[in-house]
């Protein structure tokens, strides 16, 4: 079995899913790119006195999440060294080539079809395919993030899903990006987390 030196409570076996925010009002470039909750590095450039006059659509335009599945296998072939850069962008391997965008809301456990999130709506990017990985990968990405100046360490384990939204609150602007270009990693994204999702989720 894998021994785990960095991630808490992770399996190899088990299915989660990578959110990577990125925002226009955050830290992006600095020291505080990485930040824990996430609002913090989303919104860090803004004060409360601002962010309270954005229109949703503002918040559209600033703020997006890219998120990516992934089953934990003890195989280093499947090793990818920068998770916390952003996702994997690998066209030999189907990797971030079928995405799925639609805007939505923040997620995870507070959050439900009666306790909307106040932070909406924003842009999400999701890979439609779930990808192995090795947990050597996983690892790594916690050590990253316990590498930040921000301290990191409630994005260690993963974190709960929220409920499926019911259809008559669903978005009906879903669209189909397929990449074309080959690359190892796209690593133009702002800071991360995973979420598992009944897998689990980790923020």
């Amino acid at each position: 079995p894998y021994e785990w030196k960095h991630c808490i409570g992770m399996e190899v076996g088990e299915t989660y899913e990578v959110h990577w925010p990125h925002s226009g009002a955050g830290a992006c470039g600095t020291t505080y790119q990485y930040q824990t909750p996430f609002y913090d590095g989303v919104f860090c450039n803004l004060d409360m006195e601002t962010l309270q006059t954005l229109a949703p659509q503002d918040i559209a335009n600033a703020v997006g999440v890219q998120g990516q599945i992934f089953t934990i296998v003890n195989d280093d072939t499947y090793y990818y060294p920068d998770l916390i850069r952003g996702w994997i962008v690998d066209e030999e391997m189907g990797m971030g080539q079928d995405i799925a965008m639609y805007t939505g809301s923040t997620t995870g456990e507070s959050r439900s079809n009666e306790i909307c999130s106040s932070y909406s709506p924003i842009t999400w990017q999701v890979d439609r395919k779930c990808h192995k990985i090795s947990a050597s990968s996983f690892d790594k990405l916690c050590y990253d993030m316990k590498m930040q100046r921000d301290d990191m360490s409630d994005d260690l384990y993963a974190h709960g899903s929220r409920e499926l939204v019911t259809p008559e609150y669903v978005a009906n602007n879903q669209q189909t990006r397929r990449l074309t270009e080959k690359h190892e990693h796209d690593h133009s994204h702002g800071h991360s987390h995973v979420r598992g999702h009944q897998h689990h989720q980790w923020f």
